[in-house]
């Protein structure tokens, strides 16, 4: 049907989300701020990319005299 459905749905939604007030398990929420003993690892270190860039810096860098054709005007 029209906007006008679409529209008063949205509006009852948002007054929903609004001014509903949830039942908050308070004691739930101070167990997980709590937290148990974290058992997350960190991943291990990339390897390092910069010899990879090196290897295309030397490429192009002999076709940087191509790129002066603005200072030539």
């Amino acid at each position: 049907m029209g906007r006008g459905r679409a529209k008063a749905k949205q509006t009852r939604v948002a007054r929903e989300l609004k001014y509903s007030s949830p039942n908050t398990d308070l004691s739930a929420l101070q167990r997980e701020l709590a937290g148990s003993p974290s058992t997350y690892t960190a991943p291990s270190a990339a390897k390092d990319d910069e010899d990879e860039d090196d290897e295309y810096a030397d490429r192009w860098a002999d076709d940087d005299s191509d790129d002066d054709w603005a200072a030539s005007r």
